[in-house]
């Protein structure tokens, strides 16, 4: 079955509004504006989703220190698709929150968002359409990986408690993508009691706490979170091999 992708809006909601203290310190460049082949990693990320014909806008929620040179880069880069740029808060899913508010400022209510991370620089085009279309046939998209390590469950750090079979385990990555109109009542009913969204760590988790059903698809092992120095590394040479691969005509690793 041939699924139209532009029956509705559809939206990405970049978010980058921590600094990456796991990775560089506080008082060090936010880490979404460290360069990779001379340019910022939100950069990157944003041209994947500008690239992608099925994506109609994009919204940015950006660290306050940087919010103004967000704004250049976007008109630098030519950007076309922003369509708006606001503060992140004090938790990613604050951060999402307030995109997610202005962008239903603006945009219907069926509109489908596409929550990703400000840095994760390697997602596929076949993955943002993929988003695209389960959520149109299924209400939800969450990108997941499969785990190739045994994963340990623990209560205490020190010794297992559980070990969950293998073939049973996923990592989520991102986007996280959903109706605007239901993600955002989601975000409003947990903040009615949980402002800080204290153990809520990404949409996915927020969705189904509330008892909402979320639908899985199978994203690309490449697109990893920065978070660590050797998360650096492994994109540049991800960027590096991907480019060699165009260079020779492979087209699997452009798409």
């Amino acid at each position: 079955m041939t699924v139209d992708l532009k029956q509705q809006i559809n939206i990405a909601i970049i978010f980058a509004g921590g600094i990456g203290q796991r990775l560089n310190g506080s008082d060090a460049t936010p880490k979404q504006f460290l360069k990779v082949n001379d340019k910022p990693i939100i950069i990157h990320t944003l041209e994947l989703f500008q690239k992608n014909e099925n994506i109609d806008k994009i919204y940015i929620s950006i660290v306050d220190t940087h919010f103004e040179y967000m704004k250049e880069l976007v008109k630098y880069y030519h950007l076309s698709k922003v369509a708006g740029v606001t503060v992140g808060g004090t938790t990613g899913q604050e951060s999402i929150y307030k995109a997610l508010k202005l962008a239903s400022e603006e945009n219907p209510k069926n509109s489908i968002v596409l929550i990703h991370d400000g840095v994760r620089p390697n997602i596929t085009q076949d993955v943002i359409n993929k988003n695209i279309e389960n959520t149109i046939l299924n209400g939800s998209a969450i990108t997941c990986t499969p785990c190739y390590e045994t994963v340990l469950l623990s209560n205490d750090g020190i010794s297992p408690t559980k070990v969950p079979y293998r073939k049973e385990t996923f990592s989520a990555q991102a986007p996280q993508t959903f109706k605007l109109g239901e993600i955002l009542q989601a975000h409003e009913t947990e903040r009615a009691t949980n402002p800080n969204y204290t153990d809520i760590i990404d949409s996915c988790t927020l969705f189904t706490k509330q008892g909402k059903l979320t639908s899985m698809i199978r994203g690309n092992f490449g697109n990893i979170k920065i978070t660590t120095i050797e998360d650096l590394y492994i994109l540049r040479a991800l960027i590096r091999f991907k480019e060699d691969m165009e260079a020779f005509g492979i087209e699997k690793f452009s798409k």
